[in-house]
């Protein structure tokens, strides 16, 4: 069996009587000095001026990401390069908070960044691309020698301003088939730069690492941008066409604090493979090192005992000053995630149909990732976000800040998955390259097959933050990589199918007749 996953929260959450939301090493955080305050200190000399320049602009680090660059992993390499990918992981997620930390000598040597920080952290991810490298090819496998070009890392510059309201924020609406979307290899090309808040603003979250003013907006001050069809419940199905049923599953919301920092899919067998905690329903086995036999003998949280599959999202917090039970830990406090943990108010899990033709059913033990975790520093080819509050899901869907809602109104994270599949396999080498997003007339591309499309729609009372004077009070957010600063655009959902085969065979004749069922 996998270690215990449950990580109960304390009743009540501690309030922390820390004057400032950067200082946060008492807590465990992370040390975010003010960029700009250091920029303008007094030094001697032009060295000294333009070091504390290079040091202000400074943000947080940026890597290709290798995994998603990976085509081909031989069945015997799998596990030997899934603990190397979690250590290039690892490595950024500590070159980063050396860099978080070290702001004072940054503003004295211009030259520290690369020397100290960035320098080193290429020398250990081509160390460990060698790895997996030797894991591919003693398993009978090719590398991609291009591969070996990904170990040099840039930073990202602190000035680039997020979004204007209104203005391009959300390109699919939410709309049902996120028609002709792509899944691109990660290519690692900043193009997450232009969701970046103000990262040198004098306040940075609670934890250091945002996130800022510039990630939040007025929802009421938003242009209506949603797809039509978007409504309370999520997208709807297909209009008059294809098959118009639904299913839905009720598998609670977390109330037991099901937690972990792990990620079976993209790091079996590593702790704190995610960096950032989870929130699980469904499946209450899933953790790191859980097997698909222990998967689908597990218990679950759905009201249908024949659904045992696991739903699992980073969580959301607010960073109201208080400390959760992992303050201390790896994933939480310790990476810059704090604040206290919102449970959903609503979880809503729903399946729909194809607006082409029918579906069929998913394979068990069918893992399925959307969205992208390190989306603000691999660019857009892989987010998958809906932001919006309750009352304006059906006009304005964001992706790039996050919504400050009007009284009444609540915060609405929407998710609708790839719903194309390739028909053999389970994963993939890159964890995207088995599914695909339908093209805009519900077409699956190059061969694959329609599986009913999961809707993942989670509501939640959040206190309204408030932008006083370039800063944002109250924030809340979501878990992130700490690189990541916390941005909206890094939200993202996965999946791992364990519906038993009556049930999977139910659903899918409920889809395909248009029948409403749960």
């Amino acid at each position: 069996m996998g270690r215990n996953i449950r990580k109960r929260r304390s009743s009540m959450a501690t309030k922390a009587v820390a004057a400032s939301a950067a200082l946060a090493l008492g807590g465990g955080g992370l040390i975010w000095a003010n960029f700009y305050a250091s920029a303008h200190e007094s030094n001697s000399g032009q060295n000294s001026t333009k070091a504390a320049t290079a040091a202000a602009q400074v943000a947080t680090i940026s890597c290709p990401d290798v995994g998603q660059k990976l085509t081909n992993v031989p069945n015997g390499a799998k596990q030997g390069v899934a603990t190397e990918l979690a250590n290039l992981d690892k490595q950024i997620t500590e070159a980063y908070t050396r860099l978080a930390s070290t702001r004072q000598a940054q503003t004295n040597d211009a030259g520290f960044v690369q020397n100290a920080i960035t320098g080193p952290l290429k020398e250990k991810r081509a160390a460990t691309i060698d790895r997996i490298r030797i894991n591919i090819q003693r398993s009978g496998g090719q590398f991609n020698s291009s591969l070996s070009q990904l170990a040099a890392c840039t930073t990202q510059a602190a000035n680039t301003n997020a979004g204007q309201a209104g203005g391009g924020q959300q390109q699919n609406g939410g709309q049902q088939q996120n028609g002709g979307q792509q899944q691109n290899g990660g290519q690692n090309n900043n193009g997450g730069q232009q969701n970046n808040g103000n990262a040198g603003q004098a306040q940075n979250g609670q934890g250091g690492n945002g996130p800022v003013a510039a990630d939040f907006v007025d929802i009421t001050k938003v242009q209506a941008n949603a797809q039509l069809g978007v409504g309370a419940n999520g997208a709807k199905a297909n209009g008059n066409s294809g098959s118009r049923g639904t299913f839905t599953s009720s598998c609670g919301t977390n109330g037991n604090d099901n937690h972990n920092t792990d990620n079976v899919i993209v790091a079996p067998g590593v702790t704190n493979g995610a960096h950032h905690l989870h929130d699980y329903v469904g499946n209450q086995n899933n953790d790191a090192f859980a097997s698909d036999q222990e998967l689908a003998g597990a218990g679950t949280s759905c009201q249908n005992q024949g659904d045992k599959s696991s739903y699992f999202w980073p969580v959301l917090r607010v960073q109201d000053g208080s400390q959760d039970f992992d303050q201390n830990n790896d994933g939480g406090g310790k990476e810059g995630n704090v604040g206290k943990i919102l449970q959903p108010a609503q979880a809503q899990i729903k399946f729909v149909g194809n607006k082409k033709g029918n579906v069929v059913a998913m394979p068990t033990a069918l893992r399925i990732i959307t969205g992208d975790a390190k989306a603000f520093v691999n660019g857009n080819a892989n987010a998958n976000v809906n932001w919006s509050c309750t009352g304006f899901e059906n006009k304005v869907q964001l992706e790039t800040q996050y919504p400050i809602c009007p009284q009444g109104s609540q915060v609405v994270r929407t998710t609708n998955f790839q719903s194309c599949w390739d028909g053999k396999n389970i994963d993939s080498a890159n964890h995207r390259t088995h599914v695909a997003f339908a093209q805009a007339d519900g077409t699956c591309a190059n061969g694959f097959k329609a599986i009913p499309q999961l809707q993942v729609r989670l509501v939640y009372n959040v206190p309204a933050p408030k932008l006083q004077n370039g800063t944002v009070v109250q924030p809340y957010a979501v878990d992130s990589f700490p690189e990541n600063l916390h941005k909206p655009i890094t939200d993202h959902n996965d999946f791992i199918n364990f519906f038993s085969t009556n049930l999977m065979n139910k659903m899918v004749n409920c889809i395909n007749t248009g029948k409403k069922c749960k």
